[in-house]
């Protein structure tokens, strides 16, 4: 075999803290050759993208101390002067970070900041590399190419802005590209099609690729070795095919069973628990089966019809409205009593805004939402505070939603004083004991800040302030969607618990179908604002209609390395923009009952092709 491309040997990264240096990476080796990808695989807080900035040298030598070797064919990387490593950095090494938005100039056109790198590192004239540019852009799929090279960042979906990452980290045809994280914040189609583009881009051009993630469907299909990092060690390593089948760590066995499976709850009719295994031992955590919930009354608890939300579009001076942007589009549904209705589809679709516009955090433009048979579109005043204890919202991101200068006991007792459910301070505080430990947390953590919970315990005070209004509905939009694996499976596992205990009903708004599989009763998938197939669970995922729905589950990555080989095509297809005319009437949409309480929109050409390729 040959030489590896890259060698790591005896990694070692400390970070200085209060004037003592503590260690977050430690010992860590591993060696990729060309045209492979190896994944480093961890949770959040593993170090596997602080080592990926070491090998970098991105961090101040003032606060971060790097030991151990990190050889690129054969040349010595942590002892290379500043000024020779900037010239080792995108050229010979590249790297794509996982927010394009934040790693792009807003203020820069694609085609000056993809060229500024062929300018610096080989040295072509403006012109010279404005051509470059165009051909990078046209292989990494950038559809209209020429046009894009004026463009800015914000003028792009997020997908489209990390090909053009991709584009740029790929300049200077490097030997070795780093991918952190760089599908994370991404939809499951997107996903698809950046996967794809990587590992057509490395057969193109050879390169090792160092992929990190904590997303072992990823990894499945995508990574040809694998290496395990926890609490800054690696502690597994192997082929990937290997890792997966005979594990040997219990963390591995852990992160394993906690990926969710599309299509493991064939023939199952409800929900069900993730499967949970103890991180040291890897020995299987016995999970009882869910208990059905759903209420067989003949009202349902929620009522949506013919709802409407648009937004209007200012332009000119004067603000004139120029157009509309019709967010959520004749959207009809029920939600039973104890059951959890998900709204899938990819960014910007209208989940989001149909969950808002239904707890009144937005402004219906027409439609009806009944609560219990009682019309709250129309509420104002003291019935729309009462109305508001029925109805909660967890949202995506616990930390923005916590105030991060008030301790969470007293975030969680704010609405029931401000609603006058506990009579007293003293009432509140025993009723904030209770629901802390409903949620799996300590009663005496009350007096924390949210900087000192993780992730996963930021989003289950999140959820314990939604239940101290005892609510009959929560609207939990992208809830688990920002967790690490683990934590999503135990936090989904929490929201089941708690449904069966308390008989909740939840709307659940995700992109993450996978999720949604485990968690649902019913399914509604949306695109453009509008519903264009709903029905139970399993009908949806065992037999989906529209050409949508199956374009959806073919992009979920499946965590099977057997899959590895496969090529799914490359797609250059975007979600189109819902912003409309003044003038325009949206058309009148037909649904057809396939199956008992399955419904599909009737679809026209927009459709033609993608329904005959499936």
């Amino acid at each position: 075999m040959s030489a590896p491309v890259m060698t790591v040997s005896g990694l070692k990264t400390s970070f200085r803290r209060k004037g003592i240096w503590l260690p977050v990476v430690r010992d860590v080796s591993f060696d990729i050759h060309a045209g492979e990808t190896l994944a480093l695989v961890g949770e959040s807080g593993s170090g596997k993208s602080v080592t990926a900035m070491s090998i970098m040298r991105l961090y101040s030598p003032e606060t971060c101390r790097i030991e151990g070797s990190v050889t690129l064919e054969g040349q010595e990387l942590t002892t290379l002067p500043e000024r020779k490593m900037r010239d080792v950095r995108g050229d010979r090494i590249a790297m794509i970070f996982q927010e394009p938005m934040t790693s792009l100039n807003p203020s820069l056109t694609i085609g000056d900041q993809i060229s500024e790198v062929l300018v610096a590192h080989r040295g072509l004239s403006l012109k010279e590399a404005m051509k470059e540019t165009r051909g990078l852009l046209e292989k990494v799929r950038i559809p209209s190419a020429a046009k894009r090279l004026e463009e800015y960042p914000h003028q792009m979906s997020g997908g489209m802005r990390q090909r053009i990452m991709i584009a740029m980290a790929l300049a200077c045809r490097p030997r070795l590209l780093i991918a952190d994280e760089p599908t994370t914040a991404l939809d499951v189609t997107i996903q698809a099609q950046i996967l794809e583009l990587i590992k057509l881009l490395q057969e193109e051009e050879g390169m090792a690729v160092l992929f990190i993630t904590h997303d072992m469907g990823v990894v499945a299909e995508i990574a040809d070795r694998t290496l395990v990092m926890y609490k800054g060690e690696a502690i597994e390593r192997g082929e990937t095919g290997q890792i997966f089948a005979q594990p040997q760590r219990g963390y591995t066995k852990a992160l394993l069973s906690a990926v969710p499976k599309l299509g493991s709850m064939q023939g199952e009719a409800g929900p069900a628990r993730f499967p949970l295994v103890d991180v040291e031992t890897g020995v299987p955590v016995e999970m009882p089966d869910v208990k059905d919930t759903v209420s067989a009354g003949p009202v349902p608890l929620l009522q949506v019809r013919d709802l409407v939300t648009r937004f209007d579009i200012g332009s000119g001076f004067l603000g004139s409205t120029s157009g509309r942007v019709h967010a959520v589009e004749s959207v009809s549904f029920d939600l039973k009593a104890g059951e959890t209705l998900a709204l899938v589809g990819e960014s910007g679709c209208g989940k989001s805004t149909t969950g808002r516009t239904i707890i009144r955090l937005q402004d219906a433009t027409s439609g009806s939402v009944k609560l219990d048979g009682q019309e709250i579109l129309g509420l104002t005043g003291q019935d729309m505070r009462a109305m508001r204890r029925h109805i909660q919202m967890i949202f995506q991101d616990p930390f923005a939603s916590l105030n991060p200068r008030i301790q969470v006991g007293d975030a969680v007792a704010e609405p029931l004083l401000a609603h006058h459910i506990a009579s007293s301070k003293s009432d509140a505080r025993e009723r904030v004991a209770d629901l802390m430990v409903k949620v799996g947390l300590q009663p005496d953590m009350a007096s924390r800040f949210p900087h000192e919970f993780s992730g996963g315990q930021r989003q289950r005070l999140c959820i314990a302030r939604a239940l101290a209004m005892a609510p009959q509905i929560i609207v939990a939009d992208e809830a688990v969607s920002a967790l690490d694996v683990s934590i999503k499976a135990q936090v989904i596992n929490l929201m089941l618990d708690l449904q069966e205990s308390m008989g909740l009903s939840y709307l659940f708004i995700s992109h993450d179908m996978a999720v949604v599989e485990r968690m649902s009763h019913r399914v509604a998938v949306m695109y453009l604002g509008e519903i264009v197939e709903i029905g139970p669970r399993q009908a949806i995922f065992e037999n989906p209609q529209h050409p949508y729905t199956k374009r959806l589950l073919a992009a979920v990555p499946i965590p099977d390395p057997a899959r590895r080989g496969i090529r799914r095509g490359l797609s250059n297809e975007e979600i189109k923009s819902p912003v409309r005319s003044l003038s325009y009437v949206p058309p009148k949409r037909d649904h057809m009952e396939v199956s008992p309480g399955h419904f599909v929109q009737s679809w026209g050409d927009e459709w033609g092709n993608a329904a005959a390729a499936a």
